[in-house]
This record gives structure tokens, C-alpha cells and sequence, in this order.
């Protein structure tokens, strides 16, 4: 299979967006409250919101008072959306790379689509992604497969000529049920010993090894 296209998912993939999140939440909490730890913020940031207000305020779903903290954490964090967000070290080398080849890439997230947009302009890339298909695109999202196949139709490219690149086991599942290869990395939000075990057909420990595997 040689690979046409490539997607990517965005929180700890193809950008640190961590940073963002923590500020977003630091926001929320008492004045004089700790600084956030960014470690805890970054593995919190892999599974998503929940996660975060449980980390950050200690909210669970069932929880009164939870939907709107949620809807403050999301508005503070789309206001900050660019203050330290930064693209993986040697990921713009890596997208230069695959469009100097014709290769056209996208990303694929559970972020809500209005917020990713807004990263990928932050980052100066909203240009450069052929789509941005957020976890409200439709009606399922990741792990589901739903959202891959969908790029594919709007990228017109077959599903098994695409890969997926992520840093979650969800991420790897939904590349399996799409029918395309999945790549995890080990340089986002899990650890190289969690990513082993996800059964991805590769492992990226750099951006850059992503350029190996379409060789």
C-alpha cells in the first residue's frame, strides 16, 4: 500500500495544546491556587474534557455545577487558544515534507471542530489542512470510525490509502474500523511503554519517523 494521504489527530499529535488547557482551567480555579501541574495536565488533555475539570476542579459529570464549569473552562480556553500551543517539535518539517511529496494531510480530533480550527489558524497550518473534523462533526466520533471515513470522502481518498496518525489507543482503533493503517506516537500524551501495546502498525518516536514509514 502506498499511502495517498495522511491524517493526523491534534491534541498531543500533531501540537502541545496542554499549556492552553491549563490556563484555561488555572482560570477557574480559587485565587492563589496552586500552579497546575503540567504533566498531569498533559495526560488529562489525552482522554478530553472530562478529564481535565476532574483533574483541574475536581468535577465530576454527575456533579452539580458541572455543565457550567465546563461551558466557562471551554469559553476561557477559546479565548487562550494560541497563548502557548505550539506544534510539536519537528512536526512542520514533517507536514513540509508530505505536501513537497503531493501529499495531502488532515486531522481528525474529538476537540469540538470550532475549537481545532482555531488551533490549526493559531498555528498557521488552517490553510495547509485539506479537513479538520472535529469529535461534534457528526454524530459518532473517534473511536468510532465514522469521522476517518468521512475525511476520506471529503480528501477523495480511499480509506486504505490513508494512515492515521495518533497518541491514544482509541486513536489506533478507529484507524483498524476505518480500514487504514494507524500509527501511534510516542512523543504526545501517552508513554512509549502504553503505546507498545495498542497493536498500531507502527511507532513513531519522532515526527520525522513518519517520513520512514511512508518510504
Amino acid at each position: 500500500m502506498t499511502p495517498e494521504a495522511v491524517l493526523f489527530d491534534l491534541d498531543g499529535t500533531l501540537a502541545n495544546t496542554a499549556p492552553d488547557l491549563a490556563l484555561a482551567l488555572m482560570a477557574l480555579r480559587p485565587p492563589g491556587s496552586p500552579p497546575m501541574d503540567q504533566e498531569r495536565v498533559r495526560r488529562a488533555t489525552a482522554v478530553g474534557t472530562v478529564a481535565l475539570l476532574r483533574e483541574g476542579l475536581g468535577l465530576e459529570p454527575d456533579m452539580a455545577g458541572y455543565e457550567a464549569a465546563r461551558a466557562a473552562f471551554l469559553a476561557h480556553y477559546q479565548r487562550l487558544i494560541g497563548t502557548a500551543t505550539e506544534p510539536n517539535a519537528g512536526m512542520i518539517e514533517v507536514l513540509d515534507a508530505l505536501e513537497a511529496r503531493g501529499l495531502p494531510w488532515g486531522v481528525v480530533t474529538n476537540k469540538p471542530e470550532h475549537l481545532a480550527a482555531r488551533v490549526l489558524a493559531a498555528l498557521g497550518l488552517a490553510d495547509r489542512a485539506r479537513c479538520v473534523i472535529g469529535g461534534d462533526t457528526l454524530a459518532r466520533r473517534k473511536p468510532h470510525p465514522d469521522p476517518l471515513l468521512h475525511a476520506c470522502r471529503l480528501m477523495s481518498i480511499a480509506p486504505d490509502r490513508c494512515v492515521y496518525v495518533g497518541d491514544d489507543e482509541g486513536d489506533i482503533e478507529a484507524a483498524h474500523a476505518a480500514g487504514m493503517p494507524g500509527l501511534a506516537v510516542a512523543f504526545g500524551y501517552a508513554t512509549l511503554d502504553e503505546a507498545r501495546y495498542w497493536g498500531a502498525d507502527g511507532l513513531l518516536i519522532t515526527p520525522a519517523d513518519l517520513l520512514a514509514f511512508l518510504d
